[in-house]
């Protein structure tokens, strides 16, 4: 993969890279704990220039970037009425979009990292949601819990696909909807399309989405470039910058060059 940091995590032992991840994900939870900051993915633009959401608050609109990537994965999973997971919910602002916007029944959203449930917890009180502290590959639910499980941007961090996707076909009802977002190096594609294959869901709708998400990047790196300059030590802002693929680092230029994927799937529970 493009970034030498990013493919060593993927690549190393599967607990070791859980260990890394969660490190990394408690850190910036404990250290950062501002409620301006309640997304981490890289967003979401429509190629035609259309933004298919109405947002209701300044707050909203200034995420709008990161919200429509939750938007284009939660619509695929007709969220109204019924109840939904979120699988790495981070710092909880997606799943705060879901449950004020798309009316589900009931949100919960999960997390590995507990100083990251606890940040969400803080920052969203709505009637229909709420985060909790769990593994992705050993999810604390009973079977058939849920109509819908959605994961934006976050599958890359597990030890292990296969035990996350047979925990979210364990989770879901029959019929249920799973909606995916992630990156992938493109030599790992293929590997990871035969884990869903081999997954008992029945793939419904995919794309590739990479241009959208390099869209939202140019709309977004000044923001994030700032945001670095600020709270970021001077010596890790480049691996930083990586991080937050803004535009020009390794991970964003993996990107234009093909060696990263940025892919959408749709999935139904038989």
């Amino acid at each position: 993969m493009i970034s030498k940091l990013f493919s060593k995590i993927i690549h190393l032992s599967p607990g070791f890279r859980r260990v890394i991840w969660k490190w990394w994900y408690q850190k910036l939870a404990k250290k950062h704990g501002e409620k301006n900051w309640r997304f981490m993915n890289y967003g979401y633009a429509p190629l035609n220039g259309y933004s298919p959401i109405e947002l209701l608050s300044d707050e909203d609109e200034e995420d709008r970037y990161f919200i429509q990537l939750y938007h284009h994965a939660a619509q695929s999973a007709k969220p109204d009425g019924k109840k939904v997971l979120e699988v790495g919910s981070g710092r909880g602002g997606g799943s705060y979009y879901v449950a004020s916007y798309l009316n589900p029944a009931q949100m919960t959203g999960l997390d590995y990292s507990d100083n990251a449930v606890d940040l969400a917890n803080q920052f969203f009180n709505e009637n229909n949601l709420k985060y909790i502290q769990g593994d992705a590959e050993s999810m604390p639910f009973e079977s058939e819990s849920f109509d819908a499980v959605i994961n934006v941007e976050s599958s890359h961090c597990y030890g292990s696909m296969e035990s996350f996707v047979s925990e979210v076909n364990r989770v879901l009802k029959p019929g249920g909807i799973f909606s995916w977002v992630d990156l992938r190096g493109a030599d790992d594609v293929e590997a990871l399309e035969t884990v869903f294959e081999n997954s008992g869901l029945t793939v419904v709708k995919e794309e590739v989405i990479t241009e959208n998400v390099l869209k939202a990047l140019d709309g977004i790196t000044e923001r994030k470039e700032k945001a670095i300059s600020q709270f970021v030590p001077g010596f890790i802002r480049s691996a930083f910058s990586d991080f937050a693929a803004v535009k020009g680092s390794r991970v964003y230029n993996g990107f234009t060059n093909g060696r990263l994927v940025y892919l959408s799937k749709v999935f139904q529970k038989p």
